[in-house]
């Protein structure tokens, strides 16, 4: 699985690439896989065997509507809420119920969560109205019946976070790749 997971970046290189070219970045990129870009969020899957993986990475401004340290009681109330939403990947992920998919890890990143520093190296500490903030959720499932996993439907996804407004999508399985890009207007990627 590990291999799998490793190989997710580097088989999508060039869709990621492309995408990233097409990205207002909000006048600075952060790596060579694209900008930081309000709307816009990436998930990439991974299905190997039983196991289904899955990794949300967001700007923060859409899931919360802002990037700074939580100080105020009204941003720890919104915070905690987009915690909590996050943390229940079957309200998120339309997963088909025939696959009898079984959480069995998730966890969340970024300097909003307590993290000292994002992933582009900004540390929290000192973070003003300019730095960026990124969210990243990782879930493991172990699905029963994998064979009849042949779609994932993001409109929960859509409707607990409005301000989402595109996610580029990759998915491997040992059958395929993909590449695809989903709006609320068109939720469901197809394997």
């Amino acid at each position: 699985m590990r291999c799998l997971l490793l190989a997710l970046p580097l088989a999508l290189l060039p869709f990621a690439i492309a995408c990233a070219a097409d990205a207002h970045d909000h006048d600075h990129e952060h790596g060579s896989l694209g900008a930081h870009v309000h709307g816009a969020a990436r998930l990439d899957m991974a299905l190997e065997g039983r196991t289904l993986a899955l990794e949300l990475d967001t700007p923060a401004m859409n899931v919360v509507g802002f990037e700074h340290p939580a100080t105020s009681d009204a941003d720890k109330a919104t915070l905690a809420l987009a915690r909590e939403t996050l943390l229940k990947p079957h309200g998120l992920f339309s997963i088909p119920e025939a696959a009898e998919c079984t959480v069995i890890k998730q966890t969340l990143e970024g300097p909003l969560f307590g993290d000292k520093a994002d992933d582009h190296g900004h540390d929290n500490g000192d973070a003003d109205e300019h730095e960026h903030s990124d969210i990243k959720g990782h879930y493991q499932l172990t699905c029963a019946v994998p064979a009849v996993l042949n779609k994932l439907d993001l409109t929960q996804l859509f409707k607990s976070f409005p301000a989402f407004q595109t996610i580029q999508v990759q998915l491997v399985t040992q059958k395929r790749q993909l590449g695809a890009e989903v709006r609320p207007s068109n939720p469901v990627v197809k394997f």
